[in-house]
């Protein structure tokens, strides 16, 4: 008996201290509690969690003792590095991010994480979680759209435009023209003289060809049209379309946004029309004449005839205010040497008729100004306006003379000294020539502006202390300008 009852005594002894230990306290109870309250996770076990990322970029949070769910954390709920770096960069350049701002500069960093933005926009590249960013890397996405092959590779998000009744083909005067009204070829057997070919077909450099966009391209048509010059119409944003798209603002006092398409078509259809056209190549587009290269060496140079084109694409995407790898890409299957051939070319429209009295060049931002009597701005062009070595004028200058497929005289004793030539050389006039096709001259000696053999580098290189223009831009300019019209240089 007496057994028994101690036995008893003992497991009620176990009950009691088992059920001490396993109740909770008051104070630790109300800790939970305002844990659950705060919207904490409760977790058993201390803190011995297991973290992964689903499909879908989830962050879920497991018990790493019980193997329970705890918590499923979207991606939205935590913090976005990414964003918050970009926003920061926008406001240290003085802008505002913007919902719709989709690009901008030509830093490669932004333009990576741009190409990075779409590919994502498309599904095709899955970001990594906000929790594993590199503080170290800009993330970037080494990849490009495919090269265009035909109209519907492009992304186009403009409406459908109306549809004419007539042929598309637009009619073009010279280069010093608005617009260009060829001959037509009566027959194939009228080309002669045709440059050197790679079996009549186009080729296109990959690396130029990547990434050109024909809804970017059309902006910068209508920027054209608009009297404020991109450059090169290429497909691409860049500098030049910023600077482009404000001066196209300040000269038509709109508030277009490169991101507004239903603006910008309306914006096209009300200033010429689509922005693209067709243009039939004549015999004399294919019989040039073409030089079959131009040499890098001054000396060489002046040994020949004429600084012409080097081929029919150079001559008519110089025609035509566009990149000759775009001009390619828009017309893969074309045989540009064969008269008859119709091609796709930028419909630019006509050019700035007003008057200048003023000119500023602005060599912070590689862009010159003109501006007509009442001081209102007429056209804006991209510019290359010297270098660190070879600076450009400062104050005010003045126009002295315009001269149209001038001459250049080198002289290594006044200007800079090119290779081992060291002395006077006469280099013939044309396109190609360190000048291009244009020279106005400044009343402070050797300096004027002008022209250019490479007009995509405009606005990314340096000049020996000149105003460096595409030759399309060059030439509207002179056509607008006189002796004393002002031109003042600003840092």
């Amino acid at each position: 008996m007496l057994r028994t009852i101690f036995t008893l005594s003992v497991l009620a002894g176990g009950l009691l201290s088992s059920g001490a230990l396993g109740a909770p306290s008051q104070d630790s109870a109300s800790r939970i509690a305002r844990a659950a309250d705060d919207g904490g996770i409760l977790v058993a076990q201390d803190g011995n969690l297991d973290i992964y990322y689903d499909a879908r970029g989830n962050r879920v949070i497991v018990d790493a003792d019980t193997g329970k769910v705890i918590a499923i954390q979207p991606p939205q709920t935590r913090l976005d590095r990414r964003a918050l770096r970009r926003e920061t960069r926008l406001r240290e350049l003085g802008r505002v991010p913007d919902d719709n701002d989709r690009y901008y500069l030509d830093d490669p960093q932004d333009m990576a994480r741009f190409r990075r933005k779409q590919l994502e926009e498309e599904g095709r590249v899955i970001p990594p979680p906000a929790d594993e960013y590199d503080p170290n890397s800009d993330n970037s996405v080494e990849a490009y759209p495919p090269p265009p092959q035909d109209d519907s590779n492009y992304d186009n998000n403009y409406p459908d435009a109306p549809q004419s009744t007539e042929p598309g083909t637009i009619q073009r005067q010279p280069l010093n023209e608005a617009s260009i009204d060829p001959a037509q070829p009566t027959s194939p057997s009228d080309q002669a003289g045709l440059p050197p070919t790679t079996g009549g077909k186009s080729t296109v450099e990959p690396a130029l060809s990547l990434g050109a966009r024909q809804d970017v391209a059309a902006l910068q048509v209508l920027l054209d049209r608009g009297g404020a010059s991109p450059g090169v119409i290429d497909g691409r944003f860049g500098s030049n379309v910023d600077k482009a798209l404000a001066a196209y603002n300040q000269i038509t006092g709109s508030n277009l946004r490169s991101t507004d398409a239903v603006g910008i078509q309306a914006a096209l259809a009300q200033s010429g029309g689509d922005a693209f056209a067709n243009y039939t190549i004549t015999p004399e587009d294919a019989a040039g004449p073409y030089v079959a290269s131009i040499p890098e060496d001054y000396s060489q140079k002046a040994q020949l005839d004429r600084m012409g084109y080097t081929s029919v694409t150079e001559a008519l995407a110089e025609r035509f205010h566009m990149d000759e790898n775009y001009l390619k890409a828009l017309n893969p299957d074309a045989n540009f040497n064969r008269p008859g051939t119709t091609i796709k070319v930028a419909n630019f429209g006509k050019l700035v008729s007003t008057p200048v009295a003023r000119i500023v060049a602005d060599k912070g931002r590689k862009e010159v100004f003109a501006y007509d009597a009442g001081d209102k701005l007429v056209a804006a062009y991209p510019a290359t306006i010297g270098s660190a070595d070879t600076p450009s004028p400062s104050g005010i200058h003045a126009v002295s003379r315009v001269a149209l497929d001038p001459n250049y005289t080198y002289n290594p004793s006044i200007n800079f000294k090119q290779g081992q030539n060291d002395k006077v050389l006469t280099i013939p006039p044309g396109p190609n020539g360190p000048v291009g096709s244009v020279w106005i001259a400044l009343d402070k000696p050797t300096y004027g502006i002008h022209g250019t053999p490479d007009p995509s580098k405009i606005g990314k290189t340096e000049s020996h202390g000149c105003v460096r223009l595409t030759n399309w831009d060059a030439r509207e300019l002179a056509k607008l300008v006189s002796p004393g019209v002002t031109v003042e240089f600003v840092d």
